[in-house]
């Protein structure tokens, strides 16, 4: 018995395969640290293999995707200078083979199938979970709230946000019915209770503001792409005002109070002063990737103390991009920041321009919620973790083709001809 190829790398033909190695790979990424080795082997078990069925379309072109790699390239050559170079290379390499599976993952799914995957995996790490999780106390703020099977209410509202917003693009944007659409609503219904019982100020503003700028932009598929660019830059800057006018007048402070929060963020605001005094101790190398929270070094000690961190380990400075300076300097945050940047501006230009263009509609989404995110936690910036994950699938997408159609020219031409298949008399040329 064969099986075809296509079962498993042609994009679209693999939709089973595919949303089950998507949901496993959303499930190891919530809760390797609980399962171990085991579960990163199974995740490199459903990607790598998929090379050796079909290496040209699973890799494609890596010429064009050289930029990619950037920043993973530099936390490798930061080894070099690492003030623990081995802890740098493990990590190193980790975040490179990560890269490379989220990119053959790239090339292999389509949106549709990515969506779908995502409904299963985020749905299967919340319902573990709500077996197996529980309520911790959090001396900063002193309020209990639910983490579930995570270290973290952080982490937990990350996935209940992308469970709201996969639900919401597989119903209101890819139009999916019957089973997913009841699957999409069950996994929404889960999100929307972790998101709430996590209290996570971060995941709930950044979900609704993801959500509502999708639910907008889909007015403007209404429009011709001339005129979508140019409702878009003026929704921009009058949103760009808006946002400025209301950090000037107290807005900020008036939404945090709204959520029980105080103006330093429950202390982010501490941490951050801290990571910028770090960050000019060795502003354009770093100290190494992932070479700074180590235990010994007296720094971190100070911080996980004063943080109440009994665990002296899973903390970082809440800013991906002061957290990506400490450890790489200027020049490795300039990459990281240039591959996020080329994400979303990369998919709002599809997304303007193309006539319907579900993809870019997608994961122009995604990107903007990892964008907002990243002034507050570091989702890109680990191995194995569903945003960076998401991150290089996204900004991978870039190197390959739009399928959608492109505009249509409006002046009518009296030379066009039309094919057998359509109902219209053939118009003689002249």
């Amino acid at each position: 018995m064969q099986i075809a190829k296509s079962t498993f790398i042609r994009p679209g033909s693999n939709a089973t395969y595919g949303m089950v190695a998507v949901a496993l790979s959303f499930f190891v990424f919530a809760y390797s640290s609980r399962f171990g080795q085991a579960s990163i082997l199974a995740y490199y078990g459903l990607w790598f293999p998929l090379v050796l069925i079909g290496y040209r379309s699973t890799l494609g072109n890596y010429q064009k995707q050289l930029w990619l790699f950037a920043f993973g390239v530099f936390t490798c050559l930061s080894i070099f200078w690492s003030a623990v170079p081995s802890i740098t290379a493990r990590a190193a390499i980790q975040y490179m083979t990560h890269i490379i599976c989220a990119l053959i993952a790239m090339r292999t799914l389509d949106i549709r199938t990515l969506t779908r995957g995502g409904i299963a995996g985020v749905g299967l790490v919340l319902l573990y979970s709500i077996l197996f999780g529980y309520y911790a106390y959090d001396p900063l703020d002193g309020t209990y709230s639910f983490v579930g099977a995570f270290d973290s209410k952080n982490q937990l509202g990350f996935y209940a946000s992308l469970g709201i917003y996969f639900a919401f693009a597989a119903v209101f944007i890819l139009g999916e019915r019957r089973i997913w659409l009841l699957g999409g609503g069950i996994a929404g219904l889960l999100s929307a209770y972790c998101l709430l019982a996590s209290q996570s100020a971060t995941s709930v503003l950044t979900t609704g503001l993801v959500v509502v700028l999708s639910i907008g932009m889909r007015g403007i598929l209404f429009l011709s792409p001339r005129q979508r660019k140019r409702l878009f830059v003026v929704l921009a800057v009058t949103g760009l005002a808006v946002a400025v006018a209301g950090v000037n007048f107290g807005g900020v402070d008036l939404v945090l109070g709204a959520f029980g929060k105080d103006s330093t963020l429950t202390g982010r605001t501490y941490l951050w002063q801290q990571g910028i005094e770090a960050i000019w101790q060795h502003p354009f190398f770093g100290v190494g990737y992932q070479a700074y929270w180590v235990q010994g070094f007296s720094e971190p000690e100070r911080l996980w103390d004063e943080f109440y961190i009994a665990s002296r380990a899973g903390f970082h400075f809440h800013n991906t991009f002061i957290e990506t300076t400490v450890e790489t300097g200027l020049i490795g945050v300039c990459l990281l920041v240039a591959i996020l940047l080329t994400a979303v501006i990369g998919h709002i230009k599809r997304f303007l321009s193309d006539i319907r263009n579900d993809e870019s509609y997608v994961l122009l989404g995604v990107a903007t919620l990892l964008l907002i995110r990243a002034f507050v936690e570091i989702d890109i910036l680990n191995p194995y973790h569903v945003g960076s994950f998401l991150f290089y699938f996204t900004a991978g997408k870039l190197t390959m083709k739009t399928r959608a159609p492109k505009a249509a020219p409006l002046i009518p031409d009296d030379r066009m001809e039309f094919t057998p298949s359509m109902n219209w008399e053939p118009r003689i040329s002249r």
